[in-house]
């Protein structure tokens, strides 16, 4: 089968992988499943990967097939698989896990003892075939899997990032959030959705905050013509907000996460790449929190191809065959894919 395989760490995104034809994989265990890949998601994540950033929080192993936003059809399942059977349509969660250690127990999806995560530990979805788990899959009703595929991980980690600010929100709070592309616009959705807030886009792009008017934010603020501190102020007669999303995760949108805030805030950071240079004394005066973000549980996932599959959430998408795949990986270094690419094998 074709894939797109990375070979060695580069900053050049131009020629950064190489189709390979290499083995169909085999299910060899009993809980195993086999996806026929109709849609992967090209992320940020996997320009990080391709630069080698991963490296000392999750080692990969070269030459790898990257791809960790997977959907498509499956081809073929273990003996002892009963969620889904041969021909159903499913998106997968990006990591597989055990199941029984304790963090699977809680719920907590990401932090399994056992995770292996395709495109970054372990062969992931930028080819014909994918090899999962039971544990990983979905079923889709009604949905294109390549439409939803991004949602495997921008969508839940961005449904994720929102539902933890939606639980501190009540009706007359403000929420900020900071870059409206491809995470960003599914998050401004699902506060949206969830929450009574009125919910304040920041994006240095009109573009952007075209968008997010269209799909229903209350305020926005382009952060290149505007001072974001002086703007939110203004917006929340000085309270500030309650919530700040920050999908960016620059030095910059970090070190004005304190002065959005209204007393007892979070700054919940999802984009990365940046630092916090915080005195410690900020966070005790205003009683602020900067919180990560690390994907989401499978549930997470469940509850949002609900959203999804009620019309609660739209996608921006743009399609690729896997013969293009450097090309995606260089227009989204150059920030000129908006919303998610996916490709399609």
């Amino acid at each position: 089968m074709r894939a797109a395989r990375l070979h060695e760490f580069t900053d050049d995104m131009s020629e950064a992988l190489s189709i390979d034809e290499i083995d169909r994989p085999e299910i060899t265990r009993s809980d195993e499943v086999l996806v026929e890949i109709e849609g992967a998601g090209w992320c940020q994540t996997d320009n990080h990967i391709i630069e080698g950033m991963w490296q000392q929080y999750a080692p990969t192993e070269l030459p790898q097939t990257l791809g960790h936003e997977n959907a498509g059809t499956v081809a073929e399942v273990g003996p002892e698989v009963t969620v889904v059977e041969e021909g159903d349509q499913v998106i997968c969660h990006p990591v597989m896990t055990c199941g029984t250690c304790r963090a699977c127990r809680l719920g907590d999806d990401m932090y399994c003892d056992e995770l292996a995560f395709p495109g970054l530990t372990t062969d992931g979805g930028f080819a014909e075939y994918l090899l999962t788990n039971e544990r990983a899959v979905i079923p889709l009703e009604g949905v294109d899997p390549v439409e939803i595929a991004p949602h495997a991980d921008a969508g839940i980690t961005a449904y994720h990032a929102a539902k933890k600010a939606v639980a501190e929100l009540v009706p007359g709070d403000y929420a900020v959030l900071v870059g409206i592309g491809g995470l960003g616009h599914i998050g401004l959705q699902a506060v949206d959705a969830m929450s009574a807030a009125q919910t304040i886009a920041v994006d240095v792009k009109d573009e952007a905050l075209s968008l997010a008017e269209r799909l229903g934010a209350d305020h926005t603020v382009n952060s290149a013509d505007e001072d974001v501190v002086e703007a939110v102020d203004a917006i929340t007669d000085g309270v500030g907000a309650r919530q700040t999303l920050d999908f960016v995760g620059s030095d910059g949108t970090t070190e004005m996460g304190p002065d959005l805030l209204a007393a007892g805030g979070d700054h919940h950071v999802v984009g990365y790449g940046g630092h916090i240079h915080e005195p410690t004394q900020t966070l005790v005066d205003g009683e602020m929190s900067f919180r990560g973000t690390l994907v989401g549980e499978y549930t997470e996932l469940q509850e949002l191809v609900a959203l999804v599959e009620q019309g609660e959430i739209h996608l921006e998408t743009s399609e690729y065959d896997l013969s293009e795949i450097n090309a995606v990986a260089e227009r989204l270094e150059d920030r000129e894919i908006e919303g998610r690419a996916v490709i399609k094998p």
